[in-house]
């Protein structure tokens, strides 16, 4: 009916830009996040057209639009746009784009062009920008012909929301953005989604009741409230145990008794042996990747331990490690078609507690050294959140103190970069507001990544949206540190950080500014942040010799000293062993 309706509809005449609008808006697309340029000057007089259905959000830096965009999309289950102008516009949003592949979010990136004239004579900003994300996305474009722009927007989005989504570059040609064309607009495209295999699903059900030790795995995109809701259901209705794979702790209530944890960077030691000795693995929408895997070697990849994969990208499945079962589907669909499943007589009651034993104690505040308890104040946080809080994280260490020892509940959301981009949290929070302008939004964010886009606060007070931005300051790049005391212990090198006063910074946007340095103070400071309805920053001084929540730096001193003692030990006993020739491998930092 819609398709017949847009067909019979006037067509009027318009200029290319004003085509691009029209485009969105016929897709359903209600935000659009960018950084202006002239290179899509066109375009941006066709949003002031639409601007009644269209909201535009100026940004000040093409990494925050897009990362706006990328938070957007993540939360909503459907895409928002991003603008950015051509070359360096271009390579600032490209990792925006990079998360947006990796983490399987909906998005849509539009970048200006060069007049296609032009083309191949080195122009000013000039790229080629199919070849420049063709890694990076799942389908690159350029539209030269105005009149193939409603066909090409509206493939773009279809192909952004279908099997595993991910991101879609257009490059906007500029002088087809002038050219007037009479075309008609294509409505939003409705799509059955894939469906698992009933058989499928019986096979799934057998080998769960032969198991002894079961265990989940969820990660994935697009998931609904409703989906969520279904695949709890069949996991507790099962008393199957539960983990999430790195930062989708958004999919699973963490307060509920099998909850495992997470398993990515920073996971649990205890976990991760457990994780060992399973005899099924449910994969529920995750690819198993690196970091949930430990660097692929926490399973086999032969499959000698059964693993159930369910995706909706058949491409995904078995990509890495061959599964028993492998089942193509929308994961909403999914989860409820195993939540009718008749549930299985479980027998491992007793392993399900194991695992939810060792979260607790996980969670267990240590008695650190310094003023500010990290664990204490994460504990706290807990309780002050609001039951539909939306909390951004970046990358780094830090991101450990919450993961740890916050169980995240049914209601709220908890995002972040897995391809562990600096610079994400604070423009995620601030596009997370606006997507949802009446929930509590909370930054987690270190203070190397916050002064890599903390001026996107601009566009928060701009566009009236007021995230609380806890800034974790240690005065370094504390990852690199990490590794750098376990491979060169005390040769500081590069990591060392000089920061100002976060709270000041805030002052002068006319924000609310907080710094604690005390456990006792941080309670207080946070609800003072949330009374004033205006943008926050809390700035938290870390004790920077706790440098993970599990080890501090004189540990990691200790432990690099203690294994090149080692070989000297080895070297005086009465039959010591040949050396080892050869390449070591790396290890790989947690």
């Amino acid at each position: 009916m819609e398709l017949a309706q847009a067909r019979k509809a006037r067509i009027v005449r318009r200029t290319g830009g004003r085509a691009v609008a029209d485009a969105l808006v016929a897709q359903g697309i209600d935000h659009v996040f960018a950084v202006p340029g002239e290179s899509y000057l066109d375009v941006l007089d066709g949003l002031y057209e639409v601007r009644q259905k269209l909201h535009l959000v100026t940004c000040r830096f093409e990494a925050g639009a897009v990362n706006m965009a990328e938070a957007f999309g993540k939360l909503q289950g459907r895409p928002a746009a991003a603008m950015v102008t051509r070359g360096p516009g271009a390579c600032h949003g490209a990792i925006g784009v990079h998360i947006a592949m990796q983490d399987s979010t909906p998005l849509l990136l539009f970048v200006g062009q060069i007049p296609h004239e032009d083309a191949g004579r080195d122009a000013f900003q000039e790229v080629d920008y199919r070849r420049m994300f063709s890694p990076l996305a799942k389908w690159v474009t350029q539209i030269d012909q105005a009149k193939r722009i409603p066909e090409i927007i509206a493939h773009a989005y279809d192909v952004a929301v279908s099997g595993r989504p991910g991101p879609v570059v257009i490059a906007l040609s500029e002088e087809m953005q002038k050219d007037l064309v009479e075309v008609p607009d294509l409505p939003l495209a409705k799509v059955a989604v894939p469906h698992p295999d009933p058989a499928a699903l019986l096979q799934l059900r057998s080998m769960l009741s032969r198991a002894r030790k079961p265990l989940a795995v969820l990660g994935g995109s697009c998931w609904t409230e409703e989906g969520r809701a279904a695949i709890r259901d069949f996991l507790l209705g099962n008393d199957v145990p539960v983990t999430v794979g790195f930062r989708r702790q958004a999919l699973y209530d963490g307060t509920l008794v099998n909850f495992a944890g997470d398993l990515g960077v920073g996971s649990d030691p205890g976990l991760v042996g457990k994780v060992k000795e399973a005899d099924l693995i449910l994969a529920i929408g995750s690819r198993l990747g690196d970091t949930v895997t430990q660097g692929y070697t926490l399973l086999d990849m032969a499959g000698s331990v059964p693993i159930i994969q369910v995706h909706p990208d058949g491409s995904e499945i078995g990509r890495v490690f061959r599964p028993a079962l492998g089942i193509v589907s929308d994961l909403n669909t999914f989860a409820h078609a195993v939540a009718a499943l008749e549930p299985v007589r479980a027998s491992w009651a007793r392993w399900t507690e194991e695992l939810r034993s060792l979260r607790e104690a996980q969670r267990a505040v240590p008695n650190y050294q310094g003023t500010l308890n990290l664990g204490t104040v994460m504990r706290e946080l807990e309780g002050l959140l609001d039951p539909d809080a939306l909390i951004t994280t970046d990358a780094g260490n830090f991101a450990g103190w919450a993961t740890r020892f916050i169980n995240f509940r049914d209601g709220q959301r908890y995002i972040g970069p897995t391809n562990g981009a600096m610079g994400y949290s604070v423009p995620a929070a601030i596009g997370a507001r606006i997507a949802y302008p009446d929930r509590m939004v909370v930054a987690l964010v270190g203070d190397g990544g916050f002064l890599m886009t903390g001026q996107e606060l601009a566009t928060a007070f701009h566009h009236g949206v007021a995230p609380i931005v806890l800034v974790f300051n240690n005065q370094m790049y504390g990852t690199i540190r990490m590794h750098q005391e376990r491979a060169y212990p005390g040769r500081v090198s590069g990591t060392a950080l000089t920061n100002p006063d976060f709270a000041k910074f805030i002052d002068a946007f006319g924000g609310h500014g907080e710094v604690v340095s005390e456990t006792a103070e941080f309670s207080p400071a946070f609800r003072r942040a949330v009374e004033s309805g205006r943008p926050a920053v809390i700035e938290l001084r870390m004790n920077p010799e706790q440098i993970t929540t599990r080890a501090t730096i004189a540990e990691l001193r200790a432990g690099k000293a203690a294994k090149r003692a080692k070989p000297k030990r080895a070297a005086t006993s009465k039959h010591p062993k040949p050396a080892r020739s050869g390449p070591v491998a790396k290890k790989r930092g947690g």
